[in-house]
């Protein structure tokens, strides 16, 4: 997953806190091992290179996890879509090496991408896709799902109080950091800047929930002095365009937090009304353009101040949406 994994506890309160912190990163790994497009053994890969062919079985846990990415699909409008490996491998980002391709490439691309394009036999637990070229990759929804998993792991083997991420993007809390005082609740998250690093925009407080953001800060490249991000709208099979600059989704599960987050920042601030309604469970913080160079305009959607709190920074416009 190309990233740093660390798992938090709190200092003294769990006597065998290094031998459960080593379980639960083996366990990410053998997570890896299977999902992963990179090695020709994952049964992901396997997927993609049989399926085609026929309906293939797929392991209990990893099916409903395609079983949900294709509702996610279906709630997003398809900005989300674990499909779209072709298209990632079109523009060069499987490799990290971007590039625009070719247009008849591209549309070949696209007419191999898209979740109408794979089938599940839900009695059976088996897949098939009905066109040769389909690719699955769990990139934008498989480390939230590897973090659900060893936290899940951790609660089970009476861990009171955790935080595990993974590349600081993808969070998922459980219990109270510190004592568990009168008025002390959850995990204080710090949210970067996304144009000035250095600093904090906001300070979100997980309290048995997860942390996605999405953005094209560091993986991007340059065309005819255009960035083009890795974080593709695959319905129009180019990088997104709405113009957003970063995208967090505060969710019950870290595997939701990581596909809406990118289906976000695909969607722009249209896509709020379907990621993050109103008095649902899922929140949103949106950073688009501000209306002055270098200011930022930050949209927070569904989140309680005290969930939220984003101290007053120049340059900072702030906007509650619900």
């Amino acid at each position: 997953m190309a990233c740093r994994f660390e798992v938090v506890f709190n200092a003294g309160e769990v006597e065998n806190a290094t031998e459960l912190g080593v379980d639960a990163l083996d366990l990410v790994e053998q997570i890896e091992a299977r999902i992963t497009v990179y090695r020709d053994s994952s049964e992901v890969a396997r997927l993609n290179a049989t399926a085609a062919e026929g309906w293939q079985s797929v392991s209990p846990d990893l099916f409903a996890l395609l079983q949900h990415a294709r509702d996610l699909s279906v709630r997003t409008g398809g900005a989300f879509d674990c499909s779209a490996g072709a298209l990632t491998r079109a523009w060069g980002f499987l490799e990290r090496r971007g590039r625009v391709p070719a247009g008849d490439a591209l549309v070949a691309a696209k007419e191999r991408s898209g979740l109408g394009l794979v089938e599940f036999d839900d009695a059976g637990r088996r897949v098939r896709f009905t066109r040769p070229g389909v690719e699955l990759n769990l990139g934008a929804i498989g480390k939230g799902w590897a973090i659900d998993r060893a936290v899940a792991a951790l609660g089970m083997a009476g861990v009171p109080s955790v935080l595990v991420h993974g590349g600081q993007s993808s969070v998922r809390a459980r219990g109270v950091q510190g004592p568990a005082l009168p008025g002390r609740r959850g995990w204080p998250v710090g949210l970067r800047h996304p144009l000035r690093p250095a600093e904090r925009l906001a300070t979100i407080t997980l309290a048995d929930r997860a942390l996605g953001t999405s953005g094209s800060g560091t993986q991007f490249f340059i065309d005819r002095g255009q960035k083009l991000g890795h974080i593709l709208d695959p319905r129009t099979g180019r990088p997104a365009a709405a113009g957003v600059i970063s995208a967090t989704v505060i969710a019950p599960e870290a595997a939701d937090a990581d596909a809406l987050s990118t289906a976000l920042y695909v969607l722009g601030a249209d896509g709020l009304s379907c990621v993050a309604p109103a008095g649902g469970a899922v929140g949103a913080i949106l950073v688009l353009p501000g209306a002055t160079s270098g200011s930022v305009r930050v949209v927070v959607a569904n989140l309680a101040e005290d969930t939220c709190a984003l101290p007053a920074v120049a340059g900072v416009e702030v906007e509650r949406a619900g």
